[in-house]
């Protein structure tokens, strides 16, 4: 039984009263500070690892779970964010959430011991993979179909802002004040996030509905499968090379059953984790599967890039960040030009158009070597970041346009989840690929690179064609469609 708002003057129809007509704009406000302070907790802490690692005397395989715990944790909470917001409302879920985040920040930056510090690590992935989808469901509800892709664009700028400056003012806290100092960098942003939410998030669900305290517990038999699955298969990609080949199978193998099992009990659940019926819909499938794909591509890439320019082009650090800063102002001036786009033409044709443009990119990198000029590494980087940035705003409009309003909260953490879970993989096999030839080519690094991103480049390509068949078709009953 859904019951009633205990506090009407905080439902959304009051607030919109109370604040007028830029109402909605507060709240994607509110909502994405919180989101980029999540995103700058995934990323700043890259640059202290060497220190922390030093601190803690930690060798590369416990150091590297400072960043594999938070992905993975962020990647299984994003499917709880429904049931989450179903039961709790916007207004409790999302400080929830942010609180977690915050005490994350602040206790392992204040932590004597290392594993104390993981798991505050795990616990801001936790809240990071609750935050991310909100920004989306939030737009879908309360824009209508010609602002979506100008708030999707506003969003996608402040997402893409974090993880540029992160590292930046890492480096610079790292180096006066040591590798603590970071953890609490997310505090301001939090508490800012905070203090908005009490002003503007609706207590209520998404879509003004009342919020469901009686709707039963979340689906923990699903959790502890889709756990299971996402983990084997991360740990079983690390495991795939030659010393360590039957292990990897052996964990990939797991990885597949449990799937297999998560599918089949979301198909008899009542509260399923994932509502396997929003496949039924053509846009929203080749949206999952353009998430998935190009997930792979940009965090295999995101990996793959400045290992190459050091490794194989031998650049400083400095030099090989120089290179790239273009290509990162490229894309914050993209993507509010392409959201606003996405308002006026069809999104399967921007997205189309981003992939082609990001798989163009790294096939023009088989033509850089140690002689190319820097100018020409930095164009080619240029050209993918507009392409990343045409495809970031239209993806979840196009995944989820026509959707019935009581499955977007459902559809804005599955593609989320499956973007993530792609990107897992990428970093995987783009790590494993790159070994292998290495190895096959141990006088010729540059010959092992190129092949690695002639593999990133056709991974992309393919993503063109689930791109295509984004655009919805027609059907008489959506909503009958998508419970089925």
């Amino acid at each position: 039984m859904n019951d009633p708002d205990p506090d009407p003057i905080h439902s959304r129809a009051a607030l919109e009263r109370r604040f007028g007509p830029s109402y909605r704009w507060r709240v994607l406000a509110t909502v994405m500070i919180g989101t980029v302070a999540s995103i700058m907790a995934s990323t700043i802490v890259n640059v202290a690892v060497p220190d922390m690692a030093h601190a803690f005397t930690l060798g590369q395989e416990r150091a590297q779970w400072l960043s594999a715990g938070f992905m993975g944790a962020m990647t299984l909470s994003m499917l709880t964010t429904p049931w989450l917001l179903e039961r709790y409302g916007y207004r409790h879920t999302f400080t929830g959430a942010v609180v977690l985040l915050m005490a994350g920040g602040v206790v392992g930056g204040l932590s004597p011991w290392f594993d104390l510090v993981l798991a505050m690590r795990v616990a801001e992935g936790l809240a990071a993979g609750v935050l991310q989808p909100i920004p989306a469901i939030v737009i879908l509800h309360a824009f209508g179909e010609g602002e979506r892709g100008k708030a999707m664009g506003i969003f996608g700028f402040g997402v893409v802002l974090a993880p540029a400056v992160g590292p930046s003012v890492g480096g610079i806290l790292v180096e006066w004040w040591g590798w603590r100092s970071i953890f609490f960098v997310v505090t301001p942003f939090c508490l800012v996030a905070m203090a908005m939410a009490r002003r503007y998030l609706p207590i209520g669900a998404p879509g003004g509905g009342p919020i469901d305290r009686d709707g039963g517990w979340i689906d923990l038999v699903g959790l502890a499968l889709i756990a299971i699955a996402v983990l084997a298969l991360l740990n079983g990609m690390v495991h795939l090379h030659a010393e360590t080949l039957s292990i990897g199978l052996g964990l990939v193998a797991c990885s597949l059953v449990a799937a297999v099992a998560f599918i089949a009990h979301q198909r008899r659940g009542a509260r399923p984790l994932m509502t396997l019926g929003l496949f039924a819909h053509r846009h929203f499938s080749m949206g999952g599967l353009v998430a998935f794909i190009y997930g792979m591509a940009l965090f295999g890439s995101t990996y793959l890039v400045p290992v190459f320019m050091q490794e194989a082009l031998h650049l400083p650090p400095s030099q090989a960040g120089a290179v790239l800063l273009p290509a990162g102002i490229a894309l914050a001036i993209t993507i509010p030009l392409a959201g606003r786009l996405a308002d006026r033409m069809a999104v399967s044709k921007l997205v189309s158009f981003g992939l082609l443009l990001l798989s163009a990119s790294f096939f023009v990198m088989l033509s850089v070597g140690t002689g190319t000029a820097l100018v020409l590494i930095m164009l080619w980087a240029v050209v993918g970041r507009i392409g990343l940035g045409f495809v970031l705003p239209s993806l979840n409009l196009g995944s989820m346009h026509g959707l019935p309003d009581i499955f977007i909260s459902q559809g804005s953490s599955t593609i989320n989840f499956l973007r993530q879970l792609g990107g897992a993989v990428g970093v995987g096999l783009v790590g494993n690929v790159l070994e292998w030839r290495l190895r096959t080519h141990p006088t010729n690094a540059l010959a092992a690179y190129h092949e690695t991103f002639a593999l990133v480049g056709a991974i992309t390509a393919c993503a063109v064609v689930a791109a295509v068949f984004m655009r919805p078709v027609a059907a008489p009953d959506a909503a009958a469609n998508a419970a089925g």
